[in-house]
């Protein structure tokens, strides 16, 4: 089984090896250039996307006009709009390429009849829901309850390769501090 959606699917012990196949069956290819967008505020999310490789990250503009990253995205993780995209309303959120990235998805449409046909993918995607939500809230708490110090350091923690991938300015705006900011503080934890 050297395919990685299949796997995906599989090693979440809630799809079948059959069932695997036959889900990732129903994805399609897609392919994004460094900088191209999967999404833009406005639009519709109509895609549901396994990156198999590559680096995005999703933002959004504040009332100043400011984009503020809102999150990131790596191989063998899913990426969508989720109000958007379940809502079939206009996304107030970009998903954007920061390196050239390959992956599968499904549509809106697409994934409603697997969720309707096979009641083991509705299981995973619940679960993809649940795991979503749970990351936000540690997110949302994380803002109030730790240091700027502290978020960079579990962020390094658990995903270091968005050090390699995404600018500094982008990074110190998903920690909700200044570019400025984070160089002292990345500065500091060099000397320690």
């Amino acid at each position: 089984m050297n395919d990685a959606l299949t796997l995906f699917l599989y090693q979440s012990g809630l799809v079948s090896l059959t069932g695997a196949q036959q889900i990732a069956a129903h994805f399609h290819e897609k392919t994004l250039s460094k900088n191209d967008y999967l999404l833009k505020s406005g639009q519709v999310s109509n895609e549901y996307l396994f990156v198999e490789s590559g680096f995005l990250r999703l933002f959004a503009y504040d009332v100043d006009g400011n984009d503020i990253t809102t999150g990131f995205c790596s191989s063998n993780q899913v990426v969508f709009e989720v109000s958007s995209y379940f809502n079939r309303t206009p996304s107030k959120e970009n998903i954007q390429a920061l390196t050239d990235c390959r992956g599968r998805f499904i549509t809106f449409d697409e994934l409603n009849n697997l969720f309707h046909t096979m009641p083991e993918f509705r299981e995973f995607g619940r679960s993809i829901l649940v795991k979503g939500f749970s990351d936000l809230k540690v997110r949302m708490l994380s803002m109030i309850t730790e240091s700027a110090e502290e978020r960079y350091a579990n962020l390094l923690r658990s995903n270091p390769e968005i050090i390699r991938n995404a600018p500094l300015k982008t990074i110190a705006t998903y920690l909700g501090i200044t570019d400025t900011s984070l160089s002292r503080i990345r500065k500091e934890m060099a000397h320690k």
